[in-house]
């Protein structure tokens, strides 16, 4: 896999429509799949405002809550951290992310504990997906020479995960994938050569 060369105008288009995107050059690139600085001040700063709502999410459990006031509490603050959130979804804390808002997650969604999503590429989550705990998502990726590496040279590529698609526990999806709808993640899977 090779980072792309130009911008993509229809994932750009996209991104237009997601809550609190880091406009920026770098953040155009980055979620086109062209080398990107991953320090730009916008991206930092982006990558700031999500750790800052991933702690409050992450720890939140009033002493007076209810089981509805909590879910309507985390819904609330979900809405603020990802681009785009369907109705009746939830993540179990502790949730992970970079950005969170080149996430887009559709309805009746449901993550168990310990989910990690590296945002740096869109991350398409279809309707009535679950996922079970510990499933890793990583749209981020880098060249292998250490020069580039070294200047905080980036590049992402998305992850779209169809309707009905259950991925289990322990999964790893890596940068590109595209899982079909419907699907289901539970067993080893054969390799396959490469082309």
């Amino acid at each position: 896999m090779v980072a792309s060369t130009e911008k993509d105008p229809a994932i750009i288009a996209h991104a237009k429509t997601l809550e609190n995107t880091p406009w920026c050059d770098d953040y155009e690139k980055m979620i086109s799949g062209v080398l990107y600085n991953c320090l730009a001040p916008e991206l930092v700063n982006g990558r700031f405002r999500a750790r800052r709502l991933m702690t409050k999410y992450n720890t939140h459990f009033p002493d007076d809550a209810t089981p509805e006031s909590l879910l309507a509490d985390r819904e609330a603050m979900l809405r603020q951290m990802l681009g785009k959130l369907g109705k009746d979804s939830y993540m179990e804390p502790p949730l992970n992310i970079d950005y969170g808002c080149n996430i887009s997650i559709g309805d009746s969604f449901y993550s168990n504990f310990n989910l990690v999503i590296l945002d740096c590429g869109m991350v398409t989550i279809g309707n009535r997906v679950m996922f079970g705990p510990f499933v890793s998502i990583f749209a981020a990726t880098h060249e292998t020479g250490v020069e580039s590496r070294r200047a905080g040279v980036e590049y992402a590529r998305g992850v779209t995960i169809g309707d009905d698609c259950w991925i289990g526990g322990n999964t790893t999806i890596m940068p590109g994938v595209n899982i079909g709808s419907p699907a289901k993640v539970v067993k080893k899977v054969d390799p396959v050569p490469d082309l």
